[in-house]
């Protein structure tokens, strides 16, 4: 008897687990049929400045040291480190005994060589004696001018006197140079730009150059040389930066940002955000929203980089969409759905 009441329990259960089971398959059938939901942008032509950033260091247009050709004491010095000079501005005076003997050396000749020459003019002086004293004269005179120039020293170039290695009275021993002085207007940067912008590179192309010393302000130069070898090492080459700076502001040693500028492409450009990195490899690559709500995971080629943008340089025409929120969930050929 017991057993028959539990068998038509067991048989009256059978269609309520029946319908409960049945209901289970239609909440998974309909969680799997939920899309991805993604957001889309078409995608647009514009022109992109190509451009390169590269660093570099401040350096003097031109550099010199001051020094005489020989050993002597320093009796004045003129100038000190940080002053501007002028070109051929007196900026120190040695001992000038040795200047003082050429000089009398020099007048004494002179003056004989004068006299003779009257002589020889009214025929008291033989060609060959004549020519012994101009000669022994022009020596003096060349002597003189060259200790005068090693005595009187001045500044070869217009700049700023970057190092001062001796005192007044000091024996100068050539082991250095009295003074260094640095042409700083203009200034120059050398900057090594790869092989494969070889031939985008101009001279006369204008640059903008950035340092630290002075954030958000930015400086302009153009190119002045290009060096016509690439380096096998590096596979760069050497394109030489004048930069104006009249106010002298850039200055021998800063850390500087240079910007050069190659030209302007027509390209498709799209949002950072809708670029995909394929793991393990650096290809890039964007979902493309097709006309029957799928997407195509479709490589493209980034060019420039501007703020939050990428300049395309092949993989997308104009008009494309592409995902930009929501690609988690998407592989190739997947159907999504729009958020609204």
């Amino acid at each position: 008897m017991k057993s028959m009441v539990k068998k038509m329990v067991f048989l009256s259960m059978l269609p309520l687990m029946a319908a409960c089971a049945g209901g289970q398959k239609k909440v998974e059938s309909v969680q799997e049929e939920k899309l991805p939901v993604v957001v889309a942008e078409q995608v647009d032509v514009r022109d992109v400045v190509q451009a390169g950033t590269y660093t570099s260091t401040v350096e003097a247009n031109a550099k010199n040291n001051i020094a005489p050709q020989s050993a002597m004491r320093l009796k004045d010095i003129l100038v000190d480190i940080g002053d501007f000079v002028k070109a051929n501005q007196v900026v120190a005076k040695m001992d000038v005994i040795s200047l003082d003997q050429a000089k009398l050396q020099y007048i004494n000749d002179s003056t004989e060589y004068f006299r003779l020459k009257g002589l020889y003019d009214a025929g008291g002086l033989s060609k060959s004696d004549l020519d012994a004293i101009e000669l022994a004269y022009k020596v003096r005179k060349k002597n003189y001018q060259n200790m005068l120039e090693n005595t009187i020293l001045r500044s070869p170039i217009t700049g700023v006197i970057s190092a001062r290695n001796y005192d007044e009275g000091d024996m100068y021993a050539m082991a250095q140079p009295i003074y260094t002085v640095q042409q700083i207007s203009p200034v120059k940067l050398l900057v090594a730009v790869s092989e494969k912008d070889y031939t985008r590179v101009k001279k006369g192309g204008k640059v903008q150059i950035t340092v630290d010393a002075f954030p958000g302000e930015q400086f302009e130069g153009n190119i002045s040389r290009l060096y016509p070898t690439i380096d096998p090492a590096t596979h760069t080459f050497l394109v030489e930066v004048k930069v104006p700076n009249k106010d002298t502001k850039l200055r021998p040693g800063m850390f500087a940002r240079v910007v050069i500028r190659y030209g302007v492409n027509h390209s498709v450009v799209i949002p950072d955000k809708a670029v995909v990195k394929q793991q393990g490899a650096g290809d890039r690559y964007v979902y493309v929203l097709n006309d029957d709500q799928t997407v195509t995971f479709q490589k493209v080629t980034l060019g420039v980089r501007e703020g939050a943008e990428y300049e395309v340089l092949s993989g997308l025409k104009e008009g494309d969409k592409v995902v930009v929120e929501g690609q988690i969930r998407l592989q190739d050929g997947v159907k999504v759905e729009l958020k609204k």
